[in-house]
């Protein structure tokens, strides 16, 4: 029986960047010049003082031609059966919030269950999510606004939503307190992971880097 004590897993974005970034041969210098920010920008994003915004990490994921999620993706063996501990979740921090993922991560069907705690004011991005399959949302504590399609939900603690995920949505965290909400995406299409949508979403802000942007 494998052991289950081993410790959570944590995805730096810097970390992920400087691993695809050699992977590819290409010095940070040239880097900067093919994806137009500066050389200490990303300096400061690979030693991790500096979050990237949603913008930046699309400008590096072109130069390198790599999909945006792949500064999340950890790259896993597929089980039929996962077992997680509490301390053992896949963390994912981005900008007022933080993604923890509860086994889909690891699994070999199409179902991804996992967990957001979002700070006040938090929210999915500028622009609505669309993906396959089909959305569950149960908030556990505070208050998540959730629009689908023209429809607004205001969650509280209990409430729940169910949804076809190819309808628009968005999320945010309208109240003064912090939120906490487990999702379950099921039903997707094969080689779609669409949890990474709402931490890539997550990761949005509407100020850009000073520095390199």
């Amino acid at each position: 029986m494998e052991p289950y004590n081993s410790e959570a897993i944590s995805v730096d974005v810097g970390v992920r960047l400087r691993d695809l970034r050699e992977e590819r041969n290409l010095s940070m210098r040239a880097l900067a010049r093919m994806s137009g920010l500066s050389a200490n920008a990303l300096s400061m994003i690979e030693r991790s003082k500096s979050s990237p915004s949603v913008s930046t990490l699309y400008k590096l994921a072109e130069a390198m031609e790599v999909p945006i999620t792949a500064f999340f993706r950890v790259e896993t063996p597929q089980k039929e059966i996962v077992f997680r501990k509490g301390n053992e979740r896949t963390r994912v921090p981005f900008h007022r919030g933080l993604w923890e993922g509860l086994g889909g991560e690891f699994f070999s069907g199409r179902v991804e269950p996992f967990m957001l705690t979002l700070e006040s004011g938090a929210h999915s991005g500028r622009f609505p999510m669309v993906h396959t399959g089909h959305e569950f949302v149960l908030c556990l504590r505070g208050q998540l606004e959730y629009q689908v399609e023209n429809q607004l939900f205001l969650l509280g603690p209990g409430d729940s939503l169910l949804f076809a995920a190819e309808l628009k949505h968005q999320w945010r965290n309208p109240g003064n307190t912090v939120t906490n909400a487990v999702f379950v995406l099921a039903g997707f299409e094969e080689g779609e992971s669409p949890s990474e949508f709402h931490i890539v979403g997550g990761m949005s802000d509407d100020k850009e880097e000073t520095a390199g942007t």
